[in-house]
């Protein structure tokens, strides 16, 4: 059995289109809960795919797991040389 590595996949409009800061929280798109990357990659790719005439439409993936757990071993999808770059 694969290990549960929980990501949230989210998006909404920025407030400026070179910052994170989202315009109306009320708005926010919140796609899913996965329980690995590739689920939450798949997921965002669609999401951002859907919005992609509005340049202010964001989609975020948040890892967290990471954020859980902070010292549990780096995410499997990463290679070794990925989790040495950071």
């Amino acid at each position: 059995m694969t290990q549960q590595l929980l990501h949230m996949v989210f998006g909404g409009e920025l407030s400026d289109i070179d910052g994170i800061e989202l315009k109306d929280l009320d708005k926010v798109d919140v796609v899913g809960l996965f329980p690995n990357y590739v689920q939450a990659y798949d997921a965002w790719r669609a999401a951002s795919q859907s919005h992609v005439d509005n340049a202010h439409m964001r989609y975020f993936i948040v890892h967290l797991h990471k954020l859980i757990d902070p010292a549990h071993p780096a995410d499997q999808n990463k290679s070794a040389a990925q989790r040495k770059a950071g």
